[in-house]
């Protein structure tokens, strides 16, 4: 998996990599606390939690991610899944706040998360790997 985070011109800040096996209980966390996140975001990036999005592998070596709820009632961002390679125009699925989408077996694509105050953005893309 990996994340890039656009800046207000629309180019890349940063990109870093993490991986992880699909062993049942692996967690991988996006967000900007370093201490419990595997992928940070600038810290001055206030539209992305703590603790942001966690991808999930089920006991049966499914991914889900789930987009965790911070303290506020109404989130700065706007989460959404893209699958398969991503074709100009087209936006993805949302996801709700607080909600959970189950990544198929073999898929890939990416979760963008937006900044509702501005052009800023993340792209976490996934790609799970049938072994």
């Amino acid at each position: 998996m990996a994340v890039t985070a656009g800046g207000d011109t629309g180019e890349t800040a940063a990109m870093s990599m993490a991986e992880a096996g699909s062993e049942p209980g692996a967690v991988l966390r996006v967000g900007r606390d370093a201490s419990v996140c595997r992928l940070v975001i600038p810290q001055d990036w206030l539209f992305v939690s703590r603790v942001h999005l966690e991808f999930r592998c089920g006991p049966d070596g499914a991914w889900s991610v789930f987009w965790l709820r911070g303290s506020q009632d109404d989130p700065a961002s706007e989460v959404r899944v893209r699958f398969g390679e991503h074709k100009p125009g087209t936006t993805g699925r949302p996801v709700a706040y607080g909600g959970v989408v189950a990544l198929p077996r073999g898929s890939s694509g990416e979760v963008l998360v937006a900044d509702r105050g501005g052009p800023r953005s993340v792209h976490v893309g996934f790609c799970h790997e049938l072994t």
